[in-house]
């Protein structure tokens, strides 16, 4: 993160005298609002001894419009302010034993108990910065924690945090009112908006009040209590989604080592750097000082939110749309990297900023130069398009070890004795006729021989290892585009898995065969699975290939309209739904192999079927180039 935002630094622009990314009316709600009433508060009416929050005083500050159909924002930050104000007192007088004595169990819910501690510590060291920082890394886990809760009741979560705060489905778990106090905290834009105005970097560090922190602490142990209850009662488990881990070396050792004579270098050019804003320079001289640290997390979370603001204000630069720098009201969108990164503005004209950067002007200083050249040439490892030419290619090098199974003496010819499968040869017939279709949708310059006649099995490594080398944009992708990345990925992630138990199943089976552990009916099974593979083995390939073309047209997707997109989602789901199936029968437990082949049957039916329509991306983007011919 650290090289990949080198490029931009060294932007020159004309200077600009802000003092805030907050307008008008959000700085009111943030800065002013919670700090005009001046009402008492006792915290043991808020919080016991014990370290039980008492809900019912924090919901009776939220206030309802007339009409009680919603959220009065301003006159429930008014209420809050007080307590907020009282919590925030209360936490600075407790030790951290106390504090963990109190509290920590109220925290394991997050799944990541671990980072409220610091947090305490962040609001003992009264350093703005750190309190900011700390309250990113509490709504973010505060985010997926409540998704987790969620996914208790439903099997997706919502995209957006303020859907899930508004969701049936949490209020059944923590109580309306309590969800109501979220969406004043973090849950809406008419409101505090906590998340959003700090992962999009809009606040400065001094702009947010240390008790807003102190009070989401103390609402995070309070839904751990609440939920804690709600476990009890309906004899369920939690379960928390697995983090992403990168284990592969090749995307750990993309960059050289950053030495403390670049460091030295950036720490110059960001005090003189226009792409910075002065009242967000603490940000990046705290990220250095962590990058230094070895807190590489802190580091990307800070370069990663102020690398949105200086690309904000590119935008609002050449765009000539000054405006677009501050929040937005409550009415209108905020600019984010959604819009910072598109093709086009709201009003349809080209968006000047992807032009604008290009090739950057740089101060040329020779400690920076190799890491700037390496940030040049870097193509996204973690994105979904990557991780899919990934899921790809393992994919098809799993397959193309099933001809080097060895098979004991006497099986294979058994099993040929019962190739006369009419079932097997009509499959084979469609395969053979949709790989042809296919085929004609490769582009000509990654082609390889007789691809558009008939491809040999030998040829099926190198056509996939060229679609996978073609380069897909990924700079910005529109929701739909990940919506559909999304859904190829578990296709993928399935078809890896049947390849597995499939050379699992067949190694197991071999020894048992050869070693005579195998009874009659499992003989037969054996034999069932040795002819499946040579189906099996194509069929994956045809998928692998479908999902392989279907990515280099991913952002042909834009030209669907509503109907035709949700009809593609259908077929690509159907697909999704046959490499379940697959998966499920292909495991050692089932071994149901002939069903396997009724399966591939009517998924290739459905795959004819669909291409016949033409409504594949592959036959929207050949439509889209005929027109430009």
């Amino acid at each position: 993160m650290l090289n990949s935002v080198l490029c931009f630094i060294f932007q020159i622009l004309i200077e600009d005298p802000i003092t805030t990314c907050l307008s008008p009316s959000v700085y009111d709600m943030i800065c002013k609002l919670g700090f005009e009433a001046r009402e008492n508060c006792d915290i043991s009416g808020i919080v016991t001894q014990n370290g039980e929050v008492r809900w019912t005083t924090i919901t009776d500050c939220v206030v309802y419009t007339e009409s009680a159909q919603g959220l009065d924002y301003g006159g429930s930050v008014r209420l809050l302010g007080p307590v907020c104000q009282v919590v925030h007192l209360h936490l600075s007088s407790l030790t951290k034993g106390q504090f963990e004595t109190r509290y920590s169990s109220g925290f394991q819910w997050t799944g990541v108990p671990e980072l409220f501690p610091e947090m305490f510590d962040a609001l003992g060291s009264l350093q703005s910065l750190a309190i900011s920082l700390s309250l990113m890394k509490l709504t973010s886990c505060l985010e997926r924690a409540l998704g987790d809760v969620y996914l208790l009741i439903r099997k997706e979560c919502p995209f957006l945090l303020r859907d899930l705060i508004a969701s049936e489905e949490l209020s059944q778990v923590f109580g309306q009112s309590v969800m109501d106090v979220l969406k004043v905290f973090v849950g809406s834009p008419r409101g505090l908006n906590l998340r959003n105005v700090l992962w999009h970097g809009f606040a400065a560090p001094q702009e947010i009040p240390p008790k807003y922190c102190s009070m989401m602490i103390l609402l995070t142990a309070g839904l751990g209590q609440l939920l804690k209850g709600y476990l009890q009662q309906t004899k369920f488990t939690l379960a928390h989604r697995p983090f992403i881990t990168l284990t592969s070396l090749e995307d750990l050792i993309v960059f050289p080592d950053v030495t403390y004579e670049v460091l030295s270098v950036l720490e110059e050019v960001m005090k003189k750097s226009t792409f910075i804003l002065k009242i967000m320079l603490p940000y990046w001289e705290v990220a250095l000082l962590n990058f230094k640290s070895h807190r590489f997390a802190d580091c990307a979370i800070l370069l990663l939110v102020q690398l949105e603001t200086g690309l904000r204000k590119v935008f609002a630069t050449v765009n000539k749309c000054p405006k677009r720098l501050l929040t937005a009201e409550s009415t209108a969108l905020y600019t984010t990297f959604d819009e910072i990164l598109a093709k086009h503005l709201n009003d349809g004209k080209i968006n000047q900023l992807p032009l604008f950067l290009g090739e950057p002007a740089m101060q040329e200083k020779a400690a920076v130069r190799a890491l700037v050249s390496i940030a040049e040439a870097y193509g996204a490892r973690c994105h979904p398009v990557s991780q899919l030419k990934k899921q790809v290619l393992s994919c098809e090098r799993s397959i193309g070890v099933w001809p080097l199974l060895p098979l004991p003496e006497g099986s294979e010819r058994e099993a040929q004795r019962s190739e006369g499968n009419s079932e097997i040869n009509a499959c084979h017939s469609l395969i053979t006729e949709i790989v042809a279709e296919l085929c004609h949708h490769v582009p000509e310059t990654h082609r390889v021989p007789h691809a558009s006649e008939h491809l040999r099995p030998e040829e099926w490594p190198q056509l996939l290892r060229e679609l996978c080398s073609i380069p897909v944009r990924t700079l910005f992708c529109p929701r739909a585009v990940l919506e559909v990345l999304a859904v190829l990925r578990k296709i993928g992630a399935h078809c890896c898995r049947v390849c597995g138990q499939v050379a699992a199943c067949a190694e197991l089976r071999r020894r048992q065969w050869e070693d005579r552990s195998l009874r009659s009916r499992q003989r037969r099974n054996y034999l069932r699975l040795v002819h499946s593979i040579k189906l099996l083995s194509p069929m994956l390939y045809l998928i692998l290939l479908l999902i392989a073309l279907e990515l280099v047209n991913i952002h042909v997707v834009l030209g669907k309209n509503t109907s035709e997109y949700q009809q593609y989602l259908r077929f690509l789901k159907s697909v999704l739904q046959y490499t379940e199936n697959l998966a499920a029968y292909t495991s050692q437990d089932k071994n149901k192999w002939d069903e396997a082949v009724n399966l591939t049957q009517v998924a290739l039916l459905k795959i004819w079927t669909f291409s016949e329509k033409k409504q594949m991306l592959i036959h929207l983007a050949k439509k889209s180039t005929s027109k430009v011919v």
